[in-house]
């Protein structure tokens, strides 16, 4: 891999050389690495471009990364990753994509990842965003993402892209059985003219599921927003869904949370809130010796933490 290559890597890694445990690194379309260990095996499948990963039974405190970086102007993917997570884990899956555009081309990554968890396991999941270069090339990002959950299991997922990306949908579904908990906190910032589109449905089909989907995201310049959030209790379960905002300049949020209860016990709860910085806060800070736009960037960077 090249220095700007690596360098993406880090971004949306924070991978700084080869991880320790399983990985899979991909660059440019090709793999740049793979490693499996004994507990975790990954293989290329042959049906479509992408690759399975197995995590047996029992497999306790490891990791498995699995970054996508391009960087070459006008390439456009769309990789399949399948995760068979086994009873009673305990594991991090870090992912993630980086673009660097210098050219006139699009460049594009579509990546579907699909998640079976097996009963009682715990996954932590975090999938990072970034994109950078000063070509008239867009950088888009579509992931996809579909979770199911087994009885008292439990799944983690913190979705994160704070800058650099032009335009991304990102489309995740979840169905929960018996006891299963699933936890989403996704933080958001667009800029310039760029649009991001966030869509999640989560089906808790069983009795003590729950679910808790929270949004965190700033619009700035011209760019635009929208959160679109169903929960659907289909069962004894409870659910919640959020999207807090701050909106800057000429930007525009569309916040569209939404309940289905199919079931008398199903307790669920949206919540949506937009607004702008409030000018107290500004007058604090700026009273300690900062700036405007400094006080603007620590309001910002403490939001999105």
């Amino acid at each position: 891999m090249d220095t700007i290559q690596k360098r993406i890597l880090e971004e949306v890694a924070d991978l700084h050389a080869v991880p320790e445990g399983a990985y899979n690194i991909r660059a440019n379309g090709q793999s740049a690495g793979r490693r499996s260990t004994a507990n975790i095996e990954i293989t290329s499948k042959t049906e479509a471009s992408g690759i399975n990963i197995r995590i047996k039974d029992g497999t306790k405190k490891q990791s498995v990364h699995i970054p996508v970086v391009l960087s070459e102007s006008g390439l456009k993917e769309t990789v399949y990753n399948d995760f068979y997570i086994g009873e009673d884990c305990d594991v991090v899956i870090v992912a993630g994509c980086g673009i660097h555009n210098c050219g006139s081309q699009d460049s594009e990554h579509d990546g579907i990842h699909r998640f079976y968890v097996g009963k009682n396991s715990r996954v932590r999941y975090v999938e990072k965003h970034y994109g950078e270069g000063d070509g008239q090339g867009k950088r888009i990002l579509n992931p996809g993402t579909e979770v199911y959950m087994q009885e008292n299991s439990s799944m983690e997922m913190e979705m994160v892209q704070i800058r650099g990306v032009d335009s991304t949908e990102r489309v995740t579904t979840a169905e929960l059985a018996a006891g299963a908990r699933l936890v989403v906190k996704e933080r958001l910032m667009t800029h310039g003219s760029q649009t991001a589109i966030s869509k999640y449905r989560v089906d808790l089909n069983g009795a003590g599921s729950s679910a808790d989907v929270v949004s965190r995201s700033v619009a700035r310049d011209d760019s635009f927003q929208k959160f679109d959030a169903c929960i659907a209790g289909n069962a004894p379960c409870q659910g919640h869904t959020e999207c807090d905002s701050i909106i800057m300049d000429r930007g525009r949020i569309l916040a569209v949370p939404s309940l289905e209860a199919n079931d008398t016990d199903a307790a669920l709860i949206h919540e949506a809130a937009i607004g702008k910085i409030a000018g107290e806060q500004l007058v604090k800070l700026m009273t300690l010796g900062l700036t405007e736009a400094e006080a603007e960037e620590q309001i910002i960077n403490g939001f999105l933490r």
